[in-house]
């Protein structure tokens, strides 16, 4: 038996087991099958401690620039923001997840979180124990910069640029979309591999290794050079993280494909569209996604959702709140809803506020999405009736 098989089987026994009497789970066909092509090496958990204000082990390959009062400086910087950030917002992540996300069903599946920009913070927040995490986005995957490169650069603002691609985050609970446009294509870095990298390593993981990946035709994950250039428009360039939580030494995989969701690309993008439809029985997280889900233009990431989610954790900017029909999802409300905030006020959903008068809502530990400490927070939990 290939390591690749055993590990088939051993998520597939994983996903019953933790199951419960919930459905089984059904693992992406992909996930498995590659987990055996990722090269397992230091570097880019030691790049990723760098970049994060962490320490490198003694004598890794930072170790002469972490010497530096620059540096010390960055992860002063960082350690005061991810302090504050842990007091006022992720404290509050991990009481939720423990109160409303920790049932079995849930931690034995996979999760997508399409519209995620690079928040590989909040998905592992949510759910620390899924074995693969799926997240989906405009930005390109991006590179690992070598230590030749950093050292080349004028540490002081490269440091100073890079504490700011993770601020709104850390900040305001989300990626704010301009200033990921005015980041990571190639001003700060060349794509999310690297936030993506900091977000994991400063919340209790270590980077075991990645690959950069991609689509073929058939929709399957195979690798790519770091410079692949597709033949159209369609690249679905992405990248394969594998990752271990200290706390439990669980490990896990996280995929990031980089694809534009709207009907426009989605309907001539069949790679992807093979990949969505074995994407099923998932856990669905939506948070900040400028409300595209509810346009027109993205009814078929919508339906797609709709049709293959066991679950969706949301706040109000993922889907409607009339496209959950009672007679298929249970739903439960978390915090208050008023109406959307400052642009996107004109999104507002009267069906919403008449249910957080008619089910109970929970309260929320936590101010979450946007208009972060401005107005008040929501969440739904959707779960699909047995």
């Amino acid at each position: 038996m290939s390591f690749s098989q055993f590990l088939s089987g051993l998520l597939l026994s994983l996903g019953v087991f933790l199951g419960g009497c919930g459905p089984s789970r059904t693992v992406v066909a992909e996930s498995p099958k590659s987990s055996s092509d990722v090269p397992h090496a230091s570097l880019a958990d030691d790049t990723a401690r760098f970049l994060a204000g962490m320490p490198g082990a003694p004598g890794g390959p930072f170790a002469a620039l972490e010497e530096t009062d620059t540096w010390k400086e960055h992860r002063r910087q960082l350690d005061d923001a991810w302090h504050k950030t842990d007091v006022e917002l992720l404290s509050g992540f991990r009481k939720f997840q423990a109160d409303e996300l920790s049932s079995p069903a849930f931690q034995s599946r996979t999760v997508f979180y399409p519209f995620s920009g690079p928040d590989a913070l909040t998905v592992t927040l949510y759910f620390p124990h899924n074995p693969i995490y799926v997240m989906v986005a405009l930005e390109p995957a991006g590179t690992l910069p070598t230590v030749k490169q950093i050292d080349k650069k004028i540490l002081p603002g490269y440091l100073s640029a890079i504490r700011e691609t993770t601020a709104s985050e850390l900040g305001r609970s989300f990626f704010i979309t301009r200033q990921m446009d005015k980041q990571f294509r190639g001003q700060v870095t060349d794509g999310l591999l690297q936030p993506i990298l900091q977000l994991l390593v400063r919340t209790g993981h270590t980077v075991q290794g990645f690959r950069y990946v991609r689509l073929d035709e058939a929709g399957q994950v195979i690798g790519r050079t770091p410079d692949y250039k597709a033949a159209t428009r369609y690249g679905n360039k992405g990248l394969e993280i594998d990752f271990e939580t200290a706390a439990d030494s669980s490990l896990h995989k996280l995929f990031y494909f980089s694809v534009n969701l709207s009907n426009e690309r989605l309907r001539e993008d069949k790679p992807f569209q093979s990949y969505l439809s074995r994407l099923t029985d998932t856990v669905t997280m939506l948070k900040a996604t400028s409300y595209m889900p509810h346009q027109a233009g993205f009814s078929m990431i919508r339906e797609a959702l709709l049709k293959n989610s066991y679950a969706i954790l949301q706040d109000d900017s993922g889907l409607p709140f009339k496209a959950f029909a009672p007679d298929q999802w249970k739903l439960q409300l978390y915090g208050d809803y008023s109406k959307p905030y400052g642009s996107f006020r004109w999104l507002e959903q009267p069906g919403l506020r008449a249910a957080y008068q008619t089910i109970a809502p929970k309260t929320l530990p936590m101010h979450v999405g946007y208009g972060y400490r401005r107005i008040t927070s929501n969440l739904l939990l959707a779960v699909r009736h047995e």
